[in-house]
């Protein structure tokens, strides 16, 4: 069975983008060394989860970046969660208009390597509350935003988390992975 990992960059105060989706606060913490440690988790997923608006800016810098990140995120296997996206034009792109947390239990039955959901809160928060999430990863940045969107805003009950690994980066960045108690 495999795993779904979500991870999110977030602010010191809990946020993953600003008051309108803004993440650009998140890039002065990507370093080589940080870039390298990401690239490498990359290669370990067997699948990427994505909502539309993440697709759209990933589609749009990856097939011709030559950063470290770019050829694992070239390479493995998208799924696009959208109810209006008609066509992926970025290869190997799925599209599923379906309910997040109703594909990807179909998607943890089958084998292979774990399932990473990374962009797009609505997306996130979806999987959170479908309790599909296996791994928790927050890559922390030291930037207070103050007001933004939040990942945890919709559940409906306390989560526990156990925090299994931490990774700390020379900008401040520290990845922090968690597993439900």
């Amino acid at each position: 069975m495999r795993l779904l990992i979500l991870q999110m960059q977030v602010t010191l105060d809990g946020f993953v983008g600003g008051p309108n989706g803004e993440v650009d606060w998140a890039f002065p913490g990507f370093s080589d060394e940080y870039a390298a440690w990401g690239a490498a988790e990359l290669r370990n997923a067997g699948a990427h989860l994505m909502g539309r608006v993440t697709y759209h800016e990933m589609a749009a810098h990856w097939p011709t970046s030559t950063e470290p990140y770019a050829a694992p995120m070239n390479e493995i296997p998208k799924i696009v969660f959208s109810r209006t996206l008609q066509h992926a034009d970025w290869p190997d792109t799925r599209i599923v208009p379906g309910d997040p947390g109703t594909e990807v239990a179909r998607l943890k039955r089958e084998p292979g390597k774990p399932l990473l959901a990374h962009g797009g809160a609505q997306l996130a928060r979806a999987l959170i509350r479908s309790g599909e999430v296996d791994i928790y990863r927050l890559i922390a940045h030291p930037v207070v935003l103050g007001k933004g969107r939040s990942l945890f805003d919709e559940i409906d009950a306390p989560r526990r988390l156990r925090l299994t690994d931490l990774r700390r980066f020379g900008t401040g960045v520290v990845a922090k992975t968690f597993v439900p108690a």
